[in-house]
């Protein structure tokens, strides 16, 4: 398991991972700052958390409510 671990290219894996964890906070705080949302905010939090990259870019382009 080690060896596998090993094998994996981290200087392309880790960029991608502080993005998507900055990307994740950043939604999270702006979810928790604004008052309306398309859709329910508990919806939201699942998709910011659970679909990885797209989830919080999603909510950036479709969750916000343009007033």
């Amino acid at each position: 398991m080690l060896e596998e671990l090993a094998k994996i290219p981290w200087a392309v894996i880790a960029p991608l991972i502080l993005v998507q964890i900055i990307l994740m906070i950043v939604a999270l705080i702006d979810l928790r700052k604004i008052h309306e949302t398309n859709g329910p905010k508990i919806l939201w939090v699942f998709i910011i958390l659970f679909v990885n990259l797209l989830g919080p870019i999603a909510y950036f382009i479709v969750g916000r409510k343009q007033s």
